[in-house]
């Protein structure tokens, strides 16, 4: 029994789910380090912190297995604790304290200071803005605000997230002094919802100078907007893309349909007519710019007409960057009292027809590349590659670009200038120079 009590505690936290998680498990990594804690991201640890994901069915049935995976190690004996938080364990704490009862204890997205509580570890206010990043040294994720004020009837966010709540100016320079200083040279900004920061805080829409302030931090040379929303979208944002190289050509704006009538039942705000001359806004202001979005097919009620409607607009459109999901029923939303009507089988070639059409439009734009030369930062070393991004790329979900490691040297965490030789769908093939 001696020996038991004297073995030093190692926590290890697992995150799962989007880049919001990964922040989240870096805070509390932070206070934990602050406490005197030894603490590790996804590798070996006798303490398991498990930051879960609970927005849909394939992100559910992830979480749960692996919560599962280590009450089971517990029961064994490989690992001492086992403690969960994040998103699901907001949404279903009941249900996974009777279903999986050897779990120490659950807790919802607000309850840090709890979790740390229950680690032996103090909850410091002063540390604000101070985490242990889990990305590469040459970025990191700023999340802006927290919750969503949107009526959007498919989405469970705000009942796993609460009200939007933005973060100050001041808090947010003060953190990215700090990311940069630790050799942080791209902020990816990141919300529920950008469009709407500042609304609460200042009252009204305040990207702008949020990013008039950033740009100003020394040692970023790049800034990114992700998960803007269509409705109410501050233009003074675009001006300032224009005008400043630090905010990278780059928006991730979810659209997730564009049938009129389906577009009515998500709640979204907006119309196919409005939504379209927004990107054609966005195209004439920022000439050159890369817009991302996210589509959901399948929606209850989605006919092959609706269907057709967005394939047709997509081949339009010619997104330079497009994901696709498939409708996921979720209790509780607006749209769970509606029938979920298209078979899975119909909902996946739908996602699948729609990317086939995404990938041949990516072929196209990406030959265009080929004989240019483009500032890249350097991610990593994988395999026979040095990987590294352009401006128009977000790590994870976005091309890469792949040097030839065998006849080029360059250092990861640095911006290279690259030549483009040769092009796939998603990925680039280039040269330093």
């Amino acid at each position: 029994m001696r020996t038991k009590s004297l073995k030093k505690n190692k926590i290890n936290v697992i995150t799962l789910g989007c880049s919001k998680n990964t922040y989240d498990s870096e805070v509390l990594m932070g206070q934990l380090k602050a406490s005197g804690k030894d603490v590790v991201h996804e590798q070996e640890g006798n303490i398991v912190v498990i930051n879960t994901c609970g927005f849909i069915d394939n992100a559910k049935a992830e979480s749960v297995n692996t919560i599962l995976e280590y009450a089971d190690k517990k029961e064994r004996g490989i690992v001492d604790k086992v403690f969960v938080t994040g998103c699901l364990s907001e949404r279903y704490r009941p249900d996974l304290e009777k279903e999986i009862p050897n779990v120490d204890q659950y807790f919802g997205t607000t309850e840090l200071p709890l979790l740390l509580k229950a680690l032996g570890a103090d909850y410091k206010h002063e540390l604000l803005g101070e985490r242990l990043t889990t990305t590469p040294k040459n970025y990191a994720y700023l999340k802006i605000a927290e919750g969503c004020d949107r009526p959007c009837s498919f989405c469970a966010i705000p009942i796993m997230r609460g009200k939007h709540v933005s973060q100050s100016i001041e808090k947010l320079v003060k953190e990215a002094e700090g990311l940069a200083k630790n050799g942080v040279k791209e902020l990816i900004l990141i919300a529920q919802d950008l469009t709407y920061y500042g609304l609460d805080l200042y009252k009204k829409r305040n990207l702008a100078e949020l990013l008039e302030n950033l740009v100003k931090v020394e040692g970023i040379e790049w800034i990114r907007l992700h998960y803007a929303f269509p409705t109410g979208f501050p233009m003074d944002v675009l001006e300032l893309m224009k005008r400043e190289p630090k905010i990278c050509n780059y928006i991730d704006i979810p659209l997730q349909h564009i049938s009129d009538k389906i577009l009515k039942s998500m709640k979204r705000g907006t119309t196919k007519e409005k939504t379209t001359k927004l990107l054609k806004d966005f195209r004439e202001a920022v000439p050159g710019m890369t817009i991302r979005t996210t589509l959901i097919v399948g929606y209850p009620g989605e006919t092959q007409e609706d269907f057709e409607i967005m394939r047709d607009w997509v081949q339009e459109m010619k997104f330079e960057r497009l994901g696709c999901f498939t409708y996921s029923h979720e209790e509780n939303t607006g749209a769970f009292v509606l029938e979920d009507d298209v078979p899975e089988e119909v909902k996946k070639a739908r996602a699948q027809e729609i990317m086939d059409l995404q990938s041949q439009i990516s072929w196209d734009l990406n030959q265009e590349k080929v004989g240019q030369t483009f500032k890249c930062i350097i991610d990593r070393k994988e395999g026979e590659h040095f990987v590294g991004r352009t401006e128009f790329d977000s790590p994870d979900v976005d091309n890469e670009v792949l040097i030839d490691a065998a006849k080029f040297y360059v250092k990861t965490g640095e911006f290279v200038n690259v030549k483009i030789i040769e092009a796939t769908e998603y990925d680039l093939y280039g040269e330093p120079v």
